[in-house]
């Protein structure tokens, strides 16, 4: 997920501020080694850093992370809301951090190879493990995805007559797209519409990546007319949004994929992340993101009932 995402929320994680042990990105912690001394009381040993950029999802899925390490008996040292990938991937690769919950295809496209036209699961997963830093590795992919879209209403679609990107060439330039900031510059964003499907939107409206909340508002009162909203918010069906088809599949394959620190984990994590992997698909996201943003549950509790139910923890 580029703007993984990336599913897009900020307003909505609030909540999961007292879960983080720090809300900055960058600062002497990437340099750092990703096996922290023990925090006070925790005993004897060392501590495996989960981060999570900053979308309410993402730290979702670093609390699961992190929640499922912890029932193998591995201690945990949070460290969410870092930022977008342009500020954690060198964290991770430098060892400040030890286990990132990445979407692999803009993990891919924004961080390894930028110039890559892999698009399905397979062939991103075969070349991040060519091209990724010898530092870090990725374990086993989800079924789940959140991809990246460029959503209308369905006023705005029915107006324009859209369906497609392609369908944006033409009046593109009479529209507003609101997006992470980081959107405008990547090949899975901006400078993709504009070499993929020649779309130049007239005005760029930028937001911080975790304020999918925002950025709703904005595109259901009209002041942005395009959004790129993450595919498992629930937005999109609640208020009838149209996701336009991709058929030239810019936004590539985003499975949830764990991206290592290789001397941050041991058998016994890399069997947990896994075990979470071979169990979580998009429909569970898309469910644990209702109770988020919908119900406003606790990240913690929304974690803890998703282990539970995969069989995942007791």
């Amino acid at each position: 997920m580029s703007t993984i995402r990336g599913i897009h929320r900020g307003a909505a994680f609030g909540l999961i501020a007292a879960l983080s042990l720090t809300a900055c990105g960058g600062g002497d912690d990437s340099d750092s080694n990703p096996l922290t001394g023990d925090s006070a009381g925790s005993g004897s040993g060392k501590s495996i850093v989960v981060g999570s950029a900053n979308f309410p999802e993402n730290q979702l899925l670093a609390e699961i992370y992190a929640q499922a390490l912890e029932a193998k008996g591995l201690k945990v040292t949070r460290k969410f809301d870092i930022g977008a990938r342009e500020v954690y991937y060198d964290q991770v690769v430098k060892g400040g951090i030890g286990v990132f919950p990445e979407y692999n295809g803009a993990l891919l496209a924004t961080a390894v190879d930028k110039t890559s036209t892999a698009t399905s699961t397979t062939d991103i997963n075969a070349e991040l493990k060519k091209k990724l830093p010898s530092s870090v590795e990725i374990l086993d992919s989800a079924a789940a995805e959140d991809k990246d879209s460029v959503t209308v209403t369905s006023e705005t679609a029915a107006k324009y007559n859209l369906k497609t990107l392609a369908d944006l060439k033409p009046v593109a330039k009479d529209m507003t797209i609101g997006a992470g900031s980081e959107f405008k510059t990547r090949t899975q964003g901006g400078v993709g519409l504009k070499t993929v499907y020649g779309v130049e939107f007239g005005k760029f409206q930028p937001l911080d990546a975790g304020a999918q909340s925002t950025l709703l508002k904005l595109l259901k009162s009209d002041k942005v007319q395009a959004a790129n909203i993450y595919t498992t918010d629930p937005g999109i069906v609640e208020d009838k949004l149209v996701v336009l088809e991709d058929p030239k599949n810019l936004f590539s394959s985003q499975n949830v994929t764990p991206l290592v620190y290789k001397s941050a984990v041991d058998d016994t994590a890399k069997a947990a992340l896994n075990g979470i992997s071979a169990k979580l698909t998009t429909e569970d996201l898309v469910e644990m993101m209702k109770k988020l943003v919908n119900d406003k549950e606790d990240a913690s509790a929304v974690a803890k009932e998703w282990l539970t139910s995969a069989g995942l923890v007791s």
